[in-house]
């Protein structure tokens, strides 16, 4: 019966509209109230998940990615893909998915990373003639990149809701290549659309444009290669790093580029607020769910009953990358990775992944269902700035779909891909 107020009373609570975080922490109390369990140890358990210290480097990452979008490195980094690639056919799309691929880097959220490459990309493309399903499209996928490099803060939670096993430098290294591969082949996607559809190519500018925009960007480049190679290099933690590259930002946007006015560093601090604000709130509701899912020992149902069915490899990924898309489309990728972590890496591990390679797995799997209706949140933003509903982008948006997903599986079925370059580095 626990079973079934558990995870019954959540899909109800969200089938009709109720907010994630508040679903999980209204289904863990009346489960807890059901099993006669005192209510504080829910309390208690939220509490004790976001006081982790390594939890510490989200909210600064979030800020630090705010400040960038604010003082101008969204309009550096579009401006250097543009000169490189913008020659390309279709070159506005190709603009989109390196400039995305560059600010992530920096931004490490994809709804950053699509709000800021978006809101300058989308209005661009559209007043070049390019159709509105297209610009979407290739904004929304190209964000997903962002996921897969550092400062993701999403591998940081990974590694919490992992119980701190995995080291979060070696997922910082292990999606390094999954990014570049994602990277490719979205520039080949939005390539083979494009000239289907007839889309015209910008004029090169020549390569002095390409020197002088690439030295323009280079100072916010160099905070993805601080952070990586600190944390790599054991200079200092995550949540060190992350200070650092606070007070980088703020140096950079303020007295380098000159860009980070009174107004935009107060917009920057209120946006990294209410988004702390909220993840952290999602983390912790999670927490509490994902503890009592560990007292009623699901994650050992789940390693049993999975088993139990087959013991091949290839189909237990499967079916874990089946159950994790589905999921994905009604839930935000937060508690998806606090829930999910300590239900599947366990059967992960049980069948010989590892859990970096796990980590990549699952961050993508859960992108993709950020571009996925009927809660596909960089799917809403994308589709707001063009100010077209999310069907006109849906209907045309499978080519990118299918580029994700081959990604996916490279990713899933050979290990190298994230692993190697963890490897080379220790």
């Amino acid at each position: 019966m626990e079973f079934v107020i558990l995870f019954g009373l959540f899909a109800v609570l969200l089938a009709i509209g109720v907010p994630v975080a508040f679903s999980l922490l209204a289904a863990t109390l009346a489960t807890v109230l059901y099993l006669a369990v005192p209510p504080i140890v829910v309390f208690q358990q939220m509490g004790s998940d976001i006081t982790s210290v390594s939890l510490l480097a989200i909210p600064l990452f979030i800020f630090t990615g705010e400040l960038m979008m604010k003082g101008g490195l969204s309009d550096r980094m579009i401006a250097l893909a543009a000169s490189m690639v913008g020659h390309v056919r279709g070159g506005l799309g190709q603009v989109t998915v390196v400039g995305s691929t560059l600010f992530g880097g920096v931004s490490g959220s994809a709804i950053a990373d699509v709000s800021a490459i978006g809101g300058t990309m989308i209005p661009q493309m559209q007043k070049r003639g390019y159709d509105a399903d297209y610009a979407v499209n290739v904004t929304i996928s190209a964000a997903l990149v962002a996921l897969l490099v550092p400062p993701s803060h999403n591998m940081i939670l990974y590694s919490a809701a992992a119980g701190g096993g995995v080291s979060i430098s070696d997922l910082f290294a292990a999606g390094i290549l999954p990014a570049g591969l994602l990277a490719i082949s979205l520039m080949i996607t939005a390539y083979v659309v494009a000239r289907k559809r007839g889309y015209a190519a910008e004029a090169f500018p020549g390569f002095g444009v390409v020197l002088t925009r690439l030295v323009a960007a280079i100072p916010g480049l160099l905070l993805v290669a601080i952070i990586f190679t600190g944390i790599r290099a054991g200079v200092f933690t995550a949540v060190e790093s992350a200070s650092i590259a606070v007070v980088y930002a703020t140096v950079v946007t303020g007295l380098v580029y000159r860009q980070m006015s009174f107004a935009a560093f107060r917009e920057a601090c209120m946006g990294a607020v209410k988004t702390s604000g909220a993840v952290l709130f999602i983390i912790g509701a999670a927490g509490a769910f994902g503890w009592l899912m560990a007292y009623l020992q699901v994650p050992a149902m789940m390693v049993e009953g999975l088993q139990s069915l087959t013991d091949s490899r290839i189909i237990i990924l499967l079916l874990i990358i089946a159950i994790l898309l589905v999921l994905g489309t009604f839930m935000d990728m937060a508690p998806l990775i606090i829930i999910c972590t300590p239900i599947f890496l366990p059967v992960a591990k049980a069948f010989g992944v590892d859990p970096v390679q796990f980590g990549v797995i699952l961050l993508l799997n859960a992108g993709i269902g950020l571009i996925t209706p009927p809660v596909g949140s960089v799917l809403f933003v994308g589709s707001a700035i063009a100010g077209v509903p999310m069907t006109a982008s849906l209907k045309s948006i499978w080519p990118f779909y299918l580029a994700c997903m081959t990604v996916l599986m490279l990713v899933t079925f050979v290990p190298a891909l994230s692993l190697w370059l963890p490897s080379l580095m220790k």
